[in-house]
């Protein structure tokens, strides 16, 4: 989506969400009940942005609430394009005053906007992090496959991205559209790092043309067609997979051949001078220090010293891209997308 889209995107949604007394349909709030005696007023609340998942909000909603900040705050969500709009948009007017959001995200925004607080709390990752972030999650992809429809259907298992752009596949596959969601970002960081460029986009044009009018626009929607029964193959996050098998519904999952690449969410401090609120920073280190045993659960990757995962949780080809991953490189993927459909 261009940049030009992605500004009005942020305006709009920002004058939608005055309207509506700063509650996004569909968003997640704590606190927000009016005849509460007990609710901290609205403008002590903090208001918190994420384009986070429901296992990653209610974690951080558990963290928050047991630790003292119940009816402190307000989540609002939305998707990864939407809210990347929005900071990039909006800089420091941002309505949030605490956001969770992919990293390469953040980055771009500080960049542009310089609109972060240094953390003042510890941040002891395994990997060096710029001193306004720090990551809550860490997300993989994979091939996810419903095990009957594939049975019943006479389909081979896939190893690789690459097989399916076999005919075998043809109306069998979903996939998520980079333009809408950066889901789709893991599969083509697999392809570009193991086929080129021009590599990438040949494999990907096959995907894309046993996927018909399966290129979603949510992150989420391939699985929920394969855990529907609608179609056989996918791609998703590796870890909602994980937990549908776990849960004993005809949902397996492949580790492509390609690798497992991940993208990295974190929590940053919006700078708002004077007006900045100081709960927004206890909040952002409560996250850090007290969600992070309930997220290993779900995103088993380890980000901290001292965390340990799950070994049958672990993907069997953990990888990472051979550049920083920013939010140029993210455009001239979704380019590499454009091109590649049919």
């Amino acid at each position: 989506m261009h940049l030009k889209k992605l500004m009005a995107m942020g305006l709009s949604l920002s004058m939608a969400a005055a309207l509506l007394g700063g509650c996004a349909a569909g968003s997640a709030s704590t606190g927000s009940d009016s005849g509460s005696g007990d609710t901290a007023p609205k403008e002590e609340q903090v208001v918190l942005y994420s384009n986070a998942d429901d296992e990653a909000i209610t974690a951080m909603t558990n963290a928050l609430d047991a630790n003292g900040y119940k009816d402190k705050y307000i989540i609002q969500t939305f998707g990864t394009s939407e809210l990347g709009g929005k900071l990039m948009a909006e800089g420091k007017n941002l309505e949030a005053d605490l956001v969770t959001m992919s990293t390469f995200y953040l980055q771009s925004a500080q960049d542009q906007n310089q609109m972060f607080l240094p953390l003042t709390f510890d941040v002891n990752t395994l990997e060096e992090v710029p001193d306004y972030t720090a990551p809550i999650t860490s997300q993989e992809g994979a091939i996810i496959v419903n095990t009957e429809l594939m049975e019943s259907e006479g389909l081979p298992m896939p190893t690789s991205l690459k097989d399916l752009t076999d005919p075998v596949y043809a109306g069998q596959v979903a996939v998520t559209d980079i333009q809408s969601s950066s889901t789709a970002w893991l599969l083509i960081q697999a392809l570009v790092s193991e086929y080129g460029d021009e590599g990438a986009q040949e494999v990907l044009s096959g995907i894309y043309q046993n996927a018909g009018d399966h290129i979603e626009t949510s992150g989420s929607a391939p699985l929920k067609l394969c855990r529907a029964g609608e179609l056989a193959v996918g791609f998703g996050l590796r870890h909602q997979a994980v937990a549908d098998k776990a849960d004993g519904l005809p949902i397996d999952y492949v580790d492509p051949t390609e690798g497992n690449f991940s993208l990295t969410e974190s929590v940053a401090v919006l700078d708002k001078g004077d007006e900045t609120n100081p709960l927004a920073m206890e909040m952002a280190q409560c996250i850090i220090e007290n969600a992070r045993e309930e997220l290993l659960a779900t995103y088993p990757n380890p980000l901290y010293e001292g965390e340990t995962s799950d070994s049958a949780n672990k993907s069997a080809y953990p990888k990472t891209f051979s550049e920083p991953l920013t939010l140029e490189l993210f455009q001239k993927h979704q380019e590499l997308s454009e091109s590649a459909k049919p």
